[in-house]
């Protein structure tokens, strides 16, 4: 199973946002895009979509910034990846050409057999789980690389 970089970047935007600390200014989409080092127009689709699933909550103005909701803190990694991902095939055995052993085919049913092993394994996971040390020290330290540069 492979993920989308769509995915990769909102995991790590969740993981980044986790370890703010309470008393310091929000992070900014900005901000995130430049300790992850990726365009900041990139993060800020992974932002909306994100902030669209509840997860992360960005405000306007002075004092805002981006911040993990309840939700985004407990939720299953499990969820998170479904949600981003879609629970589409792992093959596709219709469309413009179909395969030829699409009734006969047992590779289709084994591929999501382990698809759903994938997420089942992922299903127990927090957000507070992939941060725990050594991770969550080591994104607290992340400052910004050069912006724009994927």
């Amino acid at each position: 199973m492979r993920l989308t970089r769509f995915t990769d970047l909102a995991l790590r935007a969740v993981m980044r946002l986790a370890v703010a600390e309470g008393d310091a200014p929000a992070s900014t989409t900005r901000e995130v895009a430049e300790v992850m080092n990726v365009p900041a127009a990139h993060m800020a689709k992974v932002v909306a979509r994100l902030q669209h699933l509840g997860v992360v909550e960005a405000r306007r103005g002075r004092g805002g910034g981006l911040a993990l909701t309840g939700l985004g803190r407990g939720a299953s990694l499990g969820w998170l990846v479904r949600e981003l991902e879609g629970e589409g095939e792992v093959v596709t055995c219709e469309g413009d050409a179909p395969c030829p052993l699409r009734g006969a085919c047992r590779l289709r049913r084994a591929l999501r057999e382990a698809q759903d092993a994938f997420y089942a394994s992922l299903d127990p996971l927090t957000v507070g789980d992939l941060v725990a040390s050594p991770t969550g020290p080591v994104l607290v330290g992340l400052v910004g690389r050069r912006p724009g540069v994927v």
